[in-house]
This record gives structure tokens, C-alpha cells and sequence, in this order.
């Protein structure tokens, strides 16, 4: 459902958070006892989920992504690692296909490659990562690349700009030789908008990623517009403030035109304020819970809100 879980291990220490994966069902050693989201599934195609366009191909892609900061750092725990794929199987079941991740997210990479094998899943997923580093970028990619066990990203992004004059270039000569389906940019908290804006201005790039919530709303100013004049894909990260947003809603009660959308939750409420914007292509909220994957999942169906609905959530969000 929602990405407040992602600091879970840190403050609920391992042993605790392994006490709360095995009581949804979700480790290996419950054995023909199935975990709950994987009853929900049974008997069930996977579902028709709203799918957008990317700008720059046409491609189609489910409105609803996987992040995996923090949530995916789980070391080489086995345990941990596989309630990690679990998350995988029910995102994926769910609809979902666009998974994020980034050199500066720990073993995530690497428990994203072992979830996938695991899975059989490499046709299923849109590899998204990105290059963070000062240095040698094609280095980098090659490392990240290992990690995931998969020759060929869907997107590669520069990740907050570092190194943007060496590794932007990198990304478009991969691209053009045919190593690299599509480039992107990205950023986070609102920062160095003015240079992430001029790179939309005056470099083909397909993507950017940006911070964007019901309360977090400057780029419904400024740069979502410039996104669509531009036909650039856009990415949201920290849909619910890293945590903090669901955090502070918690216990209250969901506006009565939530069911007017079909929102059960303020995670999908969000969601849906997130992927019912015309700019907006994925948000990529991250979990380490396969029935909270599954829940952020099911935004992607179901009606969306207007813009007057839109206006009502975030008045809504915004005193609570």
C-alpha cells in the first residue's frame, strides 16, 4: 500500500521485521501455507490495470511502478531477500511492470537480479536504474547491469544530475547503439529544478523523475506542463513523502467522494490524484509488504478523478 514501511527495518530492527514478514506468510519457511496476497490471486488473470504512453515511442506502460530505496536493502539475508521477490510477484501479478532502482540504493540492485531469476520474470519487467557517479559511468552501468543479470535496461537515468555532463552523453551513445531503449533525468525534494528544466529545454532526453504528491505540488507549475510540450515521460518518486504522508493520515477517515473513485485507501487515493494528472506516466511508490504492492497496484483501475476531485484531495491531504 504504502512506502512508510521502507524504514521499518531500521526501526523495528531485524528481528521484528522478520516477525511481521513471517505473520502475513510471506517467508519461505511457512511452506504450502500460502502468504495472503497470493490467495487473493488465485484463480484470477492479471488484472487490466490503466496503462500510459511514453511521449517519445508511443510505448504503453501500467500506470503504476515498483521503487526499491531502502525497502530492497536487505543484504544477502534469504529470508529478507525473498520477501523481497514476494513483493516482486505480487506487483507483477497485480499489473505492474516498471521497477526503479539506483547504485545508491545498497543490495537492491542486486536483490532485484535475484528476484527475477527467482521469478522468471525478465519478460515481465520494465528495467528502470540509473548512473550516479562522478567518475566512470560506463563502469558503473556495467556493475549495475551484473547486479540486475540483464544485458539491456528499459531506461537508464542520470540520478540527480551528478556527472550530467559525462553521463548523459554515455546514455545517448548507448541508446544510439541500440544498448538502451530510452534516457532519462533525474531529481528529488524539489531540488535543482532550474538545471533539470534546462536539460528538458535542450536535450531529447525520455524521461524525468521528479518529487510530486498532493502536497508536494510547485511542479504542477512549471515543470509538468513543460513535460507535455516536450513529450517527456514523467517518473514521480516519494509519492507518499518517503512514508511520512501516510504516516500523518493514518487513522483518518477517507473523504466520502473516495468511493466516487473507487479509493479504499489513502495510498490509492493518492495514487490515483498522482497517475490522473496528463503529465504523469508512473509513480513508483516502494513497499516491502506483496499485499501493499498488490493495493498500490489496483490505483491503476477503476475511475479517476477530475480535476475538480483533484483539487479536492489535495485540499483534503493538505490539512490533515
Amino acid at each position: 500500500m504504502n512506502d512508510r514501511v521502507v524504514i521499518a527495518m531500521f526501526f523495528l530492527g531485524r528481528r521484528n521485521f522478520l516477525r511481521g514478514a513471517t505473520a502475513i506468510g510471506a517467508t519461505a519457511g511457512l511452506g504450502a501455507i500460502k502468504p495472503l496476497w497470493a490467495q487473493t490471486l488465485d484463480n484470477r488473470k492479471i488484472p487490466d490495470v490503466i496503462k500510459k504512453p511514453i511521449p517519445s515511442s508511443g510505448e504503453m506502460i501500467p500506470a503504476v511502478g515498483l521503487g526499491s530505496w531502502i525497502t530492497f536493502n536487505v543484504g544477502n539475508d534469504p529470508v529478507l531477500r525473498d520477501q523481497c521477490a514476494n513483493v516482486m510477484q505480487a506487483f507483477f501479478d497485480g499489473g505492474g511492470r516498471m521497477i526503479d532502482s539506483s547504485p545508491m540504493y545498497g543490495s537492491s540492485q542486486e536483490v532485484i537480479g535475484y528476484g527475477l531469476d527467482k521469478l522468471g520474470a525478465r519478460d515481465r519487467v520494465f528495467s528502470t536504474d540509473k548512473v550516479w557517479t562522478s567518475d566512470d559511468g560506463a563502469e558503473q552501468i556495467a556493475q549495475t547491469s551484473e547486479h540486475w543479470n540483464i544485458e539491456k535496461f528499459d531506461l537508464l537515468q542520470v540520478h540527480n544530475l551528478v556527472g550530467i555532463n559525462d553521463n548523459l552523453p554515455l546514455l545517448f551513445d548507448m541508446k544510439d547503439a541500440g544498448r538502451l531503449r530510452y534516457v532519462g533525468v533525474t531529481t528529488s525534494h524539489g531540488r535543482r529544478t532550474d538545471d533539470l528544466m534546462a536539460v528538458m529545454k535542450n536535450t531529447p532526453i525520455d524521461f524525468v523523475q521528479v518529487t510530486y504528491n498532493p502536497v508536494d505540488r510547485k511542479v504542477e507549475d512549471y515543470l509538468l506542463p513543460l513535460a507535455e510540450e516536450r513529450g517527456i515521460a514523467v517518473i514521480v518518486n516519494r509519492p507518499f513523502r518517503g512514508g511520512s504522508l501516510i504516516d500523518r493520515l493514518e487513522g483518518e477517515k477517507l473523504p466520502d467522494f473516495a468511493a466516487e473513485i473507487e479509493a479504499k485507501s489513502w495510498a490509492q487515493l493518492i495514487l490515483k490524484y498522482l497517475i490522473s494528472h496528463p503529465a504523469v506516466t508512473c509513480p513508483i511508490p516502494a513497499t516491502t509488504q506483496p499485499m501493499h504492492a498488490m493495493e498500490n497496484m489496483q490505483a491503476a483501475t477503476g475511475p479517476m478523478p477530475d480535476d475538480d476531485m483533484r483539487q479536492r484531495i489535495a485540499a483534503v491531504i493538505g490539512v490533515l
